[in-house]
Formats: structure tokens, sequence, C-alpha cells
């Protein structure tokens, strides 16, 4: 892949859909040098003619999401002009749910963003998740939806967090051999507790570029491939003690873990 490969989101919101979207489709090529640029909350006609022209000239394509028909008739009769491929990504949506029911859409962009109760109940999964985050404070445990347990850098910071997004409340625990489990724990149904795990020389790599970043040597035991196996085995007595699913989160991206974390636990 080269430098001079982009890929352009335009939308008439924020255009956080076509972005996810993209990025998604991104992943499945291992397309480090793609490069994408968002133009959002686009109103006027020109200015899907200017950022067509620069894709034209980039020689990329364009994923847009437009509720507005008059904008994606537009996209679609500049794109032909200019011959810039592009991908409607909620035109066709659209026009299903019309078509089979017969209602008109509000053709409001935005909608998805608006301050609803999904928008407060995913605020309060946010700060539930910084809370108790890392066994800050483990009566947060017996509140939490999701309770991730596991070695240290596991990803269940990351992990706790993008579940928060999806409006999840969940809580992380590390499994440290030193450290006695809180009796919170045990008080928990498991399938409510999802256990992570990770191939032991991925977790020393992560280790060793975690204690250059804070600038600590590399002989640190937190470090060595004899101290990561034996957190590990101890990680894993404790799950089997515990009946919980357990997820090896091996060279997962933070979505597909949390994909995984949703389909094995039952919300409302």
């Amino acid at each position: 892949m080269t430098e001079q490969q982009q890929l352009f989101i335009c939308s008439d919101s924020i255009g956080e859909t076509a972005d996810a979207v993209a990025r998604a489709t991104v992943r499945q090529f291992n397309s480090e040098q793609m490069r994408i640029k968002r133009y959002g909350h686009i109103s006027q006609q020109s200015e899907i003619v200017q950022m067509l022209q620069e894709a034209a000239a980039a020689g990329g394509f364009v994923a847009y999401t437009f509720v507005q028909p008059e904008l994606r008739e537009t996209m679609k009769n500049e794109a032909q002009r200019l011959g810039v491929r592009t991908v409607d990504i909620m035109g066709p949506m659209l026009e299903a749910y019309s078509e089979t029911y017969g209602h008109l859409p509000k053709r409001k962009p935005g909608l998805l963003h608006e301050m609803d109760a999904d928008y407060f109940r995913r605020v309060d999964a946010i700060e539930f998740a910084v809370k108790y985050d890392d066994g800050k404070d483990n009566r947060g445990m017996l509140q939490a939806e999701v309770v991730l347990i596991g070695v240290s850098r596991t990803s269940k910071t990351p992990l706790s967090i993008y579940l928060a997004h999806k409006g999840i409340k969940s809580a992380n625990l590390p499994i440290i051999p030193e450290i006695k489990l809180p009796p919170e724990l045990f008080k928990i149904p498991s399938k409510r507790i999802i256990g992570l795990t990770m191939d032991a020389n991925q977790i020393l790599q992560i280790r060793l570029e975690r204690l250059k970043a804070v600038g600590l040597p590399d002989g640190s035991q937190y470090a060595t491939f004899r101290r990561i196996q034996e957190e590990l085995d101890y990680a894993e007595s404790i799950m089997k003690q515990l009946g919980c699913p357990v997820i090896n989160v091996t060279n997962k991206a933070i979505e597909e873990t949390a994909g995984i974390i949703l389909d094995l636990v039952s919300f409302r």
C-alpha cells in the first residue's frame, strides 16, 4: 500500500457511522498506509463537489452517509462525472425501510447521536468503568454487568471503556498471585465474569514496551517469560474455580473481543 491511497468519509452529520464501517473494512486488508479523511456536517452541494474533486485527484474513493436525498443524488451524479467510486452506507437502508413499511424517514442528520436515554446510559457506563477500573474499588463488581479478570496487559481497561460506549457497566480486576482476591469476586454469578488470557510471548512483548514507555530497565521481573507464565497459570486456576467463560485475546482487536463478550452475556 502507498501513502497516496486515501478513503474519504462524507456525511451531513459527524460521519461516525461511515467512519466505523470504513475502518472495519480497512482492517481486513492490513492497510496501515491507508489515509482516512473525514468531512462532516455537509449541507451544500458545492461542498460535495469540492470533496469529490479532491478524491479524484488523490485516486481515492468515498464512503458517505446522507439522509437528504438531494445530497445523495448530487454525490451520485458528480462522482460519476469525475470517475470517483462511492459507497452509500445509509441510503439503501433508508430506501429498504421506506419501501417495506411505507414510512418516510425524518431526514434529520445526527439522530443517532441525540442526547436520549441511550446517550445518558453510555455516559453513566463510562463513569462507572473509570471509577471501578483495575480493582480500585471492589464493591463496584457487585453492581457491574460484566467483570473482566486477567493478568496485567490483557486489555481489561480498554475493553471496559469500549463496553461502556455500548452502555455496558463493567469493572475489571487484575489477577496477581501475591494479592488475595476480594470476596466480592466470589459473590458474582459466573456468567457475569469474563476471564481474559493471552499468549505469554505476546504479553512479554507488551510488557517490555510498557517498561520502555515508563523508562524502566528491561530486567524487571514483571517482564520475564517465567513470571508471566506463573501469572497465567495462577489466573487459569482462578478462572476454573469461578467457572467463568474465558477468552483468549491474543491478536484480537478490542472490537472483536467485545463482540464475543456481548454474545456471551445476555442484556435487557
